[in-house]
């Protein structure tokens, strides 16, 4: 059975021994922070801080903040068995058309098991606060001492196209700036941006709902990288194996799930200026830099009577979103090896922040494979802010970062196995000479053919004889261990 909501999942957690309750008294303003870095780093517990210093609601953090929690999640032994759920309604001879196979019912038994259900009424409205003070009721973090402020970093972004109705539910943090407005700090290639411009253009005010709190498979879902014609609440329900339930917002048509913990109702008017947002301590390790984004106004917050306000900490990895990254990973690996079905395994690690490192194992068939696949990714949607793609044999285990560079180190040399692309990168990349814009590396650290221009022959591994591996097994004990 799915989780119902949040609290459902909470106390699953809580009776596993993977979450913490500290009823202290503790400070939004940095301290949570430093508490919620050392548990991190070091495996610890989900933490429900019960007493949060100037609130009345309590603060959960670190939720999926390790392999167990995210397995847990999505109830699974492992994350391979999503993965192989999705691969299973994958249909082979157009790969790329994954979700509008969902829509079109190319394998799912039925539609209506996944599409969002609509009802009238939802704990998220038990709780109408429609003056201000505002977002002063929430205990919203300052997580690093040079951030610009404090800000919501796990919110679920609502907006609807103004063209077609689609309705898209994104993760960008918000900072506050006063009790009734946030910066959106929402990244030019995001689907949030992109419905922005089309409000823009058309001199309407954006209506926007922002979920704070909800189920796990809910939450991930506003970090899962679809495409613009699929709904995240639909990714969900397909997530859970039942639908989400969704309720109409109060001051608009935006429909948001009923389980919701909070609900910050309000618009952005495009012809606005933009206001200065940040810095903010990132998932890179450094402070992104403060730019200029839109301001989103809050003219309603409505929230559950027993309402638990959720967050999440980004800095030097690993940290939470590492593990969310890494689900990411496994979850559409199916797709991609669809799109090409000599790749073996890739690996984003937690080292690489998602888009600046990927390790990639492939079945090499002719001569320039690694290459054709390296530019293969940077065309494969946000895959093309890869900053770094490094290449290699079907034998390699990926996923262990000492063999990865144990074979780098000796099957590549640099003035052949190396090359640069320029094009877009993520806009959190700092160490490119312009925003947005800048190089991607790629490397072949694959065994070289003949047939590649490759003159002597390529040595073997070492490896020992299979009747000496047997004859050591079988004496093992004998040997005293």
């Amino acid at each position: 059975m799915p989780y119902k909501d949040l609290h459902d999942f909470m106390r699953f957690l809580e009776k596993n021994n993977e979450l913490k309750r500290i009823n202290v008294s503790v400070d939004s303003n940095l301290e949570i922070t430093e508490i919620t870095d050392r548990v991190v780093k070091n495996g610890g517990p989900a933490l429900l801080f019960e007493k949060v210093k100037g609130y009345g609601f309590p603060l959960l953090i670190n939720l999926f903040g390790s392999e167990k929690r995210v397995t847990a999640a999505f109830e699974v032994k492992k994350l391979d068995d999503v993965a192989k759920r999705i691969s299973e309604i994958i249909e082979p001879e157009i790969p790329v058309n994954f979700f509008e196979k969902i829509k079109s019912l190319s394998k799912l038994k039925k539609l209506s098991d996944y599409m969002p259900k609509i009802v009238k009424k939802g704990k998220c409205k038990e709780v109408i606060v429609d003056k201000p003070p505002l977002l002063d009721i929430l205990p919203v973090l300052k997580t690093w001492p040079e951030d610009g402020g404090p800000f919501i970093t796990l919110p679920l972004v609502f907006t609807k196209d103004p063209e077609n109705g689609s309705v898209n539910a994104g993760m960008y943090r918000m900072q506050v700036y006063n009790d009734t407005s946030c910066g959106m700090h929402w990244h030019i290639h995001k689907d949030g941006a992109r419905h922005f411009r089309k409000y823009k253009e058309l001199g309407k005010k954006m209506p926007v709902s922002v979920v704070i709190g909800s189920d796990p498979s809910v939450i991930y879902s506003a970090t899962a990288p679809l495409p613009p014609d699929i709904e995240e609440m639909v990714f969900a329900g397909f997530l859970r194996q039942d639908a989400v339930e969704l309720v109409k917002s109060e001051t608009n048509d935006i429909y948001i799930p009923a389980n919701a913990e909070f609900v910050l109702e309000g618009y952005i008017d495009p012809s606005q200026d933009f206001r200065l947002e940040g810095p903010f301590g990132d998932h890179t390790g450094y402070y992104s830099l403060e730019d200029f984004y839109p301001v989103f106004h809050v003219t309603l917050i409505t929230h559950k009577i027993n309402a638990v306000y959720s967050a999440t900490v980004v800095g030097r990895p690993p940290m939470e979103d590492c593990f969310i990254g890494k689900a990411t990973e496994r979850f559409f690996l199916p797709a991609v090896k669809k799109i090409f079905p000599e790749i073996i395994d890739i690996n984003l690690p937690f080292e690489g922040i998602f888009h600046d490192l990927a390790f990639i194992s492939i079945k090499k068939s002719y001569p320039g494979h690694a290459k054709k696949i390296m530019h293969g990714i940077w065309g494969l949607g946000l895959m093309m802010f890869t900053k770094i793609i490094i290449i290699l044999d079907e034998d390699v285990n990926v996923q262990d970062k000492s063999e990865v560079i144990w074979r780098v180190c000796n099957n590549i040399d640099p003035k052949r196995d190396v090359t640069f692309v320029d094009g877009p990168i993520d806009v959190l990349e700092h160490a490119s000479d312009i925003p947005n814009y800048g190089s991607k590396m790629g490397i072949d650290a694959t065994k070289k053919w003949t047939s590649e221009g490759y003159k002597r022959r390529w040595p073997n591994d070492i490896i020992m004889s299979s009747d000496i591996k047997k004859l050591v097994d079988a004496r093992w004990k004998e040997y005293g261990f």
